[in-house]
């Protein structure tokens, strides 16, 4: 076995090794050290890149908004929803929580600095009730008959119905974007594309917004900023707050985290639907992700640190380039299982044996090409990912599992 040895004389088992010798640890300072000479830098640069491509996108999808009205601006997203129009408790407890917290916009999700996803809600559909669907469906996205049924839905994913809302305008009911009462995901995202060209122009983007080319139902964009280019994924999305799906069993039995009040909180904040995929919509919990990790701390852990730490080095060292197998959503969902499996405060309190824990988690996961989502635990967020890039940061991690240090510099595209 490898022993990492730690700061007060503790020492962490690893795994084999062909060795015995006594191996170098983490110390907490060392983890400190390293935030503080990289921490901000990154912090400043992702800001400045967040605020521009927002800035963007609002003249884009306000313009898109007044062409259709199906499609909601960027800034009528979370807390401004229309979903919340009718539920003033539940905003008000939105904006309760967010008080005194770091300002995300609610539509942005930075998964590297050169890669964010953006979500575009859908307006029109309100009163969300879940429905066990059993029929077959037997046309293509195009709407042409089939001789065989279209594959039912992963995990991650289900059919959406129109009769699924109690309310919804009469556009949604046009062929452009349904076919046989189903809310097709690839209609909805050509019909947005075809706007989305009109409003670059409108606007007066076209130097700085590129449509990238696609081979299945997303839409890509290059921003340039005045940092770096920055590829966005714009995904239209049916927000669905203060209903809990079925496919989600969370909490799980007799898990200590998170807090029972946390869990309703999480739970109010409801999921997303996400047009990924030309069939079939894949729940997101991203309102929920957030609020847990923004609370994570509340004991007094360093789990964020721990997270911030691991999450730099993934950039800089382990998977660097645009588009790493591994991104800002998995780290997430690593963090997520191991505060449920570590749920006291005292097991977050060395920033050294944390740090450690979650490389060797995350080591495991590329190894096994496999990771659960926190909210879906039948769903493999590796199922699709590159296996030779996840082999390859296996091998990166446990290397470095092997001669631990957070001063190695940036080595090959993972």
């Amino acid at each position: 076995m490898g022993l990492i040895y730690l700061q007060g004389g503790d020492t962490v088992v690893f795994g084999s090794s062909g060795s015995s010798g006594k191996m170098k640890g983490v110390k907490a300072e060392d983890v400190h050290h390293f935030l503080l000479n990289t921490e901000d830098l990154r912090h400043r640069r992702v800001s400045r890149m967040v605020e521009e491509v927002q800035k963007i996108l609002l003249q884009v999808t306000s313009d898109i908004s007044n062409r259709d009205s199906r499609f909601h601006c960027i800034s009528n997203a979370g807390i401004h929803s229309d979903s919340l129009k009718d539920q003033p408790e539940l905003l008000a407890q939105w904006i309760a929580l967010q008080r005194g917290r770091r300002t995300l916009h609610p539509c942005i999700q930075v998964l590297s600095p050169s890669q964010f996803l953006v979500t575009v809600p859908l307006r029109g559909l309100s009163g969300f009730r879940q429905k066990k669907t059993r029929r077959w469906r037997y046309y293509s996205p195009s709407g042409t008959q089939l001789l065989a049924p279209a594959m039912e839905p992963e995990k991650l994913h289900q059919w959406l119905e129109i009769e699924q809302f109690q309310k919804s305008t009469p556009h949604w009911h046009d062929n452009d974007v349904n076919i046989k009462g189903d809310l097709v995901p690839a209609r909805i995202i050509h019909v947005f594309l075809e706007h989305l060209y009109r409003a670059i122009t409108f606007c007066s983007l076209s130097d700085k917004v590129n449509v990238l080319e696609s081979y299945g139902p997303s839409i890509r964009l290059n921003v340039e900023t005045s940092e770096q280019m920055v590829e966005v994924e714009l995904v239209p999305v049916v927000e669905v707050p203060g209903y809990w799906p079925k496919k989600s069993q969370w909490p799980r039995f007799f898990k200590r985290w998170p807090l029972r009040e946390r869990v309703q909180c999480v739970k109010s904040f409801g999921f997303d639907l996400l047009a990924r995929s030309n069939y079939h919509w894949q729940l997101s919990f991203l309102r929920g992700e957030r609020l847990l990790l923004e609370a994570m701390d509340d004991d007094g852990g360093c789990r964020m640190k721990c997270y911030r730490a691991v999450r730099q080095m993934k950039e800089d060292v382990w998977c660097p380039g645009n588009h790493p197998v591994i991104n800002s959503q998995h780290l997430q969902m690593i963090f997520l299982w191991a505060s449920e499996r570590h749920p006291s405060a005292k097991a977050w309190k060395d920033l050294g044996r944390c740090f450690l824990r979650i490389v060797r988690r995350l080591q495991k996961c590329a190894r096994q090409r496999f990771l659960r989502h926190y909210f879906v635990r039948r769903a493999n967020l590796l199922k699709y990912a590159d296996t030779a890039q996840l082999d390859a940061l296996a091998d990166k991690l446990s290397r470095f599992l092997q001669n631990p240090s957070l001063g190695q510099g940036a080595s090959s595209v993972c």
